[in-house]
């Protein structure tokens, strides 16, 4: 039986929190409850006690029934940790290693993976402070199960109510199930955009933030994997625990790609790659001059047909970002490329796609399609790599080596 502990901040909230406890138990998971002083101003730990049937974990001092350090020891038996709803002020002191109570201690001292579901006032979740927290904790590994919109208990109206309960068990169960699905293998992933030079002040490229081959990434590592992370120029922090490659151009990523996919088991091609690139970038400034300028432009190199001869057994994922008949060029280019999977999303979309931290896709194999709704990119990234494990599985088994026979 897996064991789940349950953290409580100081949130109106915090009612639900029972909620999630009772559901979880209805899926076989044993829960222990940990609760900051503020999450007792609004449920009694005498009612998560007497639900889930084990003393609630108050003082960080406290030591358990058999003397051990109480922290310690549910942190090392912890198979999740959740904390449902997530304060303001518990993610503050999550991503900054403060450990000034029992849930924070608790947080500092497990291995096991964390899933966190937010819930504060719409203001509150956009503060800068807010943002770069999260933007902290999900670098680090940490999971969100995002917050809905809609009316909140300070009257306004936006984002900041914490998830239905039903969308935190079931976050909950897909981290229990997921495991360590990719332990011993290496996942290759592309991020990014690419750059390519007309001279040295201007050059051509695209919207491409990065961040949803960063997410890729980290769920990849999350699961086990040895993840190596090609990524073109961004703004974002190298993701802990991968090995990160930079480069600049489409040719760069391409030679990169082909060094390292033969001793991969997964390929994942989330960069948004350029089609062309000027014939010939000038070593000096080009000068506006009374006439039309002219650019002629080359083919890049494909990557994907570059590395079909020499990519053997690795299964390969790609992203296809459409603006229309989003199925039908996606199905179209799976083929044309050999892809194992194509993840589609419509990047005309001003709810998702590029320079965002949400997205939606079309998950499109030979077996059939999947749809993912809007959501985290680290939610479409844990459920791109569900259904690579489901496709896996039904095809071949790994081997010994993580490499599939």
């Amino acid at each position: 039986m897996p064991l789940v502990v349950l953290g409580v901040t100081g949130c109106i909230g915090a009612y639900k929190a029972a909620e999630v406890l009772r559901d979880l138990q209805k899926r076989d998971v044993d829960v222990r409850v940990v609760m900051t002083e503020s999450a007792t101003r609004f449920v009694s730990p005498m009612t998560m006690e007497a639900l889930s049937r084990h003393p609630v974990f108050l003082d960080q001092h406290a030591l358990g029934p058999d003397s051990d350090i109480q922290h310690v020891a549910l942190a090392d038996d912890a198979d999740l940790l959740l904390v449902a709803p997530a304060t303001a002020n518990i993610l503050g002191k999550f991503s900054r290693g403060i450990a000034d109570d029992a849930l924070s201690t608790l947080y500092t001292a497990t291995t096991a993976p964390v899933l966190v579901a937010p819930a504060m006032n719409v203001n509150m979740f956009q503060h800068p402070a807010v943002v770069e927290n999260m933007e902290i904790l999900r670098r680090r590994g940490v999971g969100f199960v995002e917050p809905g919109t809609g009316y909140l208990a300070c009257g306004w109206l936006g984002k900041g109510r914490l998830a239905e309960v039903g969308e935190i068990v079931e976050a909950a169960m897909a981290v229990l199930a997921r495991g360590t699905g990719l332990s011993g293998q290496t996942v290759l992933v592309t991020a990014g955009p690419t750059i390519e030079d007309i001279d040295p002040v201007r050059f051509l490229s695209n919207r491409s933030s990065g961040r949803m081959g960063y997410r890729l990434a980290e769920a990849a590592r999350d699961r086990g994997a040895r993840v190596i992370l090609v990524s073109g120029p961004t703004s974002l922090a190298e993701p802990w625990g991968v090995q990160t490659i930079r480069v600049r151009s489409a040719g760069e990523m391409a030679q990169a790609v082909k060094e390292r996919v033969g001793a991969a088991d997964l390929l994942v091609m989330a960069a948004a790659v350029a089609d062309y690139r000027p014939e010939a970038a000038s070593a000096s400034k080009l000068k506006k001059t009374a006439d039309r300028g002219e650019l002629k432009l080359v083919r890049t190199p494909d990557i994907l047909e570059a590395i079909r001869p020499i990519k053997g057994s690795c299964f390969v994922v790609g992203f296809a970002a459409e603006t229309e008949n989003l199925r039908e060029n996606a199905i179209q280019k799976r083929s044309a490329k050999g892809m194992d999977l194509i993840v589609a999303n419509d990047v005309s979309r001003a709810d998702a796609g590029f320079d965002l931290e949400s997205n939606a896709a079309l998950l499109i194999d030979a077996e059939g399609e999947v749809e993912v709704p809007l959501g985290s990119k680290r939610t479409l990234a844990d459920r791109i790599l569900d259904r690579v494990a489901e496709l896996r599985s039904a095809t071949a088994m790994p081997s010994s080596t993580g490499r599939r026979s």
